[in-house]
């Protein structure tokens, strides 16, 4: 890990030497900074309708030569609210994994066509794992973790700079740094971007003097008792496509296993596959893309294996989430499936061997009954954008 911005207290420590952030931040910039082209074809990003470009040389330069300091410190299907269903997924095989005390509790927010996913460690260590899409600027994520008595961020990873991805990160760091117990760490997978959402988030970590760790394969973070291992982006120079650079972390506790991708498609995972094999074995997925076929690919889920698999997009998505592919797969797997846009919020909870899930509205955890629930490609919901746009939008990848 390359610690790229932080604070003298606070941080987690490593005991790998400080590096010169300037030429770290500059190779990061010149291989991250680009202009997206689509990967599904006529599929761009919802997220980079966002808002016009920044020239992110001039905002990581800031963030290096004021934030690096001499630490080595590495509305969808509206329900009643009341109404919760509560599922039991399959038990993951018992063995020889590391005892624990109390309940992992994961929280994927529904965050429409985005992601955010809260993690709560017995101790009450925290981890968000993105923060929801530019347009929301991070309210609801916000107002959802207050209602779970969260006052400090532990860990604040971006999985990569997309706006459907850090669209919150900037208010987020903002209000737990000036309204509750601040933000621990933040991670990155080092590749640039050009969006006004991503300059934000970098003065937001500027501003706030939040360290800042950039992180690869083979890095390792605790997590409490929970064990946190980074599948991706490669180690060394990887070039700059955001979606296959993203940031992959499979995070075990006890016997349980849980596997989140970001956004990362079949080039990262296929070398997932080539490097980790059985290791990306997972009890539960957090289902690449958005339920994409850009990801979760054969030969990716192969490996995985998941009982339980949490999409995270909108009901009316732009672009078709998920895709009639990947329910198609994970109904022939028998995976257990769930979709934030029908389910809304979805809580998983572990005491490291059971497993339970509760959803905030009851529907069917059948992959053929979601598929039947998609709006038809020919509906008119399918096209729209549930947030008009005031400015240009931009053919970037999402």
């Amino acid at each position: 890990m390359l610690v790229l911005a932080g604070c003298a207290d606070g941080g987690t420590e490593t005991d790998e030497p400080t590096v010169d952030a300037d030429d770290d931040l500059e190779d990061v910039d010149s291989n991250g900074a680009e202009d997206d082209t689509a990967a599904d074809g006529d599929e761009t990003d919802p997220e980079e309708t966002d808002e016009p470009t920044v020239d992110a040389d001039d905002d990581l330069e800031d963030i290096d030569s004021n934030g690096a300091g001499d630490d080595t410190t590495a509305d969808e299907n509206e329900s009643d609210p009341e109404e919760t269903d509560k599922s039991e997924a399959d038990e993951p095989d018992s063995g020889d994994g590391p005892d624990v005390d109390g309940e992992l509790e994961i929280h994927h927010i529904d965050v429409g066509q985005a992601d955010a996913t809260l993690l709560i460690e017995p101790s009450g260590e925290t981890m968000l794992i993105d923060s929801g899409d530019w347009r929301q600027g991070g309210s609801d994520v916000i107002e959802y973790l207050e209602d779970q008595d969260v006052d400090r961020i532990d860990h604040l990873v971006a999985t990569h700079g997309h706006a459907d991805h850090i669209g919150g990160h900037d208010a987020i760091i903002e209000h737990y740094e000036t309204e509750r117990d601040g933000i621990g760490t933040a991670y990155d997978s080092g590749v640039a971007h050009t969006s006004q959402t991503y300059e934000r988030y970098l003065d937001a970590v500027e501003d706030y003097d939040v360290e800042l760790l950039i992180v690869e394969d083979s890095d390792h973070f605790e997590f409490g008792n929970a064990n946190v291992d980074v599948l991706n982006p490669p180690e060394g120079d990887s070039g700059s496509d955001l979606h296959n650079n993203g940031v992959v972390l499979s995070i075990e506790f006890g016997e349980f296993s849980y596997l989140t991708t970001g956004d990362a498609e079949a080039a990262a995972e296929q070398r997932m596959v080539d490097e980790h094999g059985d290791q990306l074995e997972a009890d539960a997925y957090q289902a690449g893309h958005h339920g994409s076929t850009t990801s979760s690919t054969t030969p990716f889920m192969d490996q995985v294996t998941p009982d339980v698999a949490i999409i995270s997009s909108a009901y009316d998505s732009q672009y078709g989430h998920p895709h009639d592919e990947v329910l198609e797969d994970f109904a022939d797997r028998g995976i257990e499936t769930y979709w934030t846009a029908v389910h809304g919020d979805v809580v998983l909870t572990t005491d490291g061997n059971d497993v339970e899930l509760e959803t905030e509205h009851e529907f069917s955890t059948d992959a053929e009954d979601l598929l039947e629930e998609k709006p038809a490609d020919d509906d008119d919901t399918q096209a729209s954008i549930t947030h008009p746009i005031d400015v240009p939008t931009a053919p970037l990848v999402g």
